[in-house]
């Protein structure tokens, strides 16, 4: 058992070591059907063999690589698409079957050392699996796992589906280890060009990687440029709607201002021109208090004489109102004597008449309220009128007798 432990880990070596040297001089992707590749899932194969214990079943004795594969969906949960996905395959029927898919999955996904490695560190699980001197128990288990770790650069894509893994039949081939000087020689050479290859290939990645780089953080310059003039674009907007009103509103505060302007200086204008006397030896101040006075009498009046043009405005509106009223109720009342004139021309029935007659005095005693509120109306209305007129007659008689007390 020491003897074959040695030997497959040799063999693992060599296989796990020709298919990165031949993948990366090779330069692309792996499929199935590529001879090291092939060779390096039948050593594997052998490893993982390597001291199970015989179960006994009802079709006889056998060994199964299905068993201690499938408990890494235990250990690890990622583990469990893959264990789904071989049991999902319609294909395999065979337990080694579906080990082999399972070997190939996991290479694929570029986890197979970490899954082994999870299985190797539980030995009381593989106990049940595997004898005591078995590969995977014993320390060149964990070398072969280490081993496996270098496989993470290469590229897989393994067509599992349609591949009969069920009566596959896993034999080393030894041809390929052995080599003679002139292999060594071109695998040398092919070495050196790999690495010249890689070299570049990593130049160019590494230049793509930083041109990109470049490219994403131009974009988010323009992105955020972009932003700031659409920002500027609406504030400049704002700005511009802003500055307009304002200069409607200054423009509408000179009007106001020359007005006020204009007023003032018809109202002393007036004041001056009603009382001359002012002018002939008072002081200043005097003046000044006069002129107050009667600019703030001036505002009186004219806030008067605006309310009163307020209410004849309003009393109108409502006279003019109530007219259309009474004309709209005299055109009903038309066509209601109309409509009676038919109706008793046709019908001849004492019922309707005496109807249309009692809406007949209804619209007549109506449009007599109306006519009777307008005569109201127009009373009041003259009313008014005459007390502005006396109200502002009034007024000025004071005011004439004040600035006539204090000029003298």
């Amino acid at each position: 058992m020491s003897m074959e432990r040695t030997n497959l880990l040799n063999m693992a070596k060599l296989s796990i070591k020709g298919l990165i040297e031949s993948a990366l001089s090779f330069g692309r992707t792996l499929d199935s059907d590529y001879p090291p590749l092939q060779q390096f899932f039948v050593v594997m194969e052998h490893c993982l063999k390597h001291g199970l214990k015989v179960k006994k079943s009802f079709l006889g004795y056998s060994k199964s690589l299905w068993g201690p594969l499938e408990m890494v969906e235990k250990l690890c949960p990622e583990a469990g698409e893959i264990a789904a996905s071989v049991r999902d395959l319609p294909g395999l029927k065979t337990p080694l079957g579906r080990a082999r898919a399972w070997l190939r999955l996991a290479l694929m996904q570029k986890r197979l050392a970490d899954y082994l490695r999870l299985l190797i560190t539980r030995k009381d699980l593989l106990s049940n699996f595997y004898d005591n001197s078995a590969v995977m128990v014993e320390e060149e288990g964990a070398v072969i796992v280490g081993l496996l770790v270098g496989l993470n650069v290469i590229d897989a894509n393994l067509c599992v589906k349609g591949e009969d893994l069920d009566t596959q039949v896993g034999v080393i081939d030894f041809s390929m280890y052995l080599k003679n000087d002139i292999d060594d020689y071109r695998s040398g050479e092919r070495n050196g060009q790999v690495a010249a290859i890689l070299d570049q290939k990593n130049y160019v990645e590494e230049l793509n990687r930083q041109l990109n780089s470049s490219v994403h953080g131009l974009q988010g310059r323009v992105d955020n440029l972009e932003k700031s003039n659409s920002k500027l674009i609406e504030e400049l907007a704002i700005a511009k709607n802003n500055i307009i009103k304002l200069q409607e509103e200054n423009h509408q505060l000179r009007n106001e201002n020359t007005v006020i302007l204009i007023k003032a200086q018809q109202q002393l204008e007036v004041c001056l021109l009603q009382c001359p006397a002012l002018c002939l030896g008072q002081s200043d101040f005097n003046m000044f208090l006069i002129c107050c006075d009667v600019e703030n009498e001036l505002v009186v009046q004219v806030s008067m004489k605006q309310e009163m043009d307020l209410a004849m405005k309003l009393l109108e509106k409502d006279i003019h109102e109530k007219q259309d009223t009474l004309i709209g109720l005299r055109h009903q009342l038309d066509e209601v004597k109309a409509i009676n004139v038919e109706m008793y021309t046709k019908m001849q029935k004492n019922d309707m008449i005496t109807r249309l007659e009692e809406k007949t005095n209804q619209i007549t005693a109506t449009m007599k309220q109306l006519e009777q509120s307008d005569k109201d109306l127009l009373s009041q209305t003259r009313t008014l009128a005459m007390s502005f007129v006396k109200c502002a007659s009034t007024d000025t008689e004071n005011q004439y007798k004040l600035v006539k007390d204090i000029s003298f």
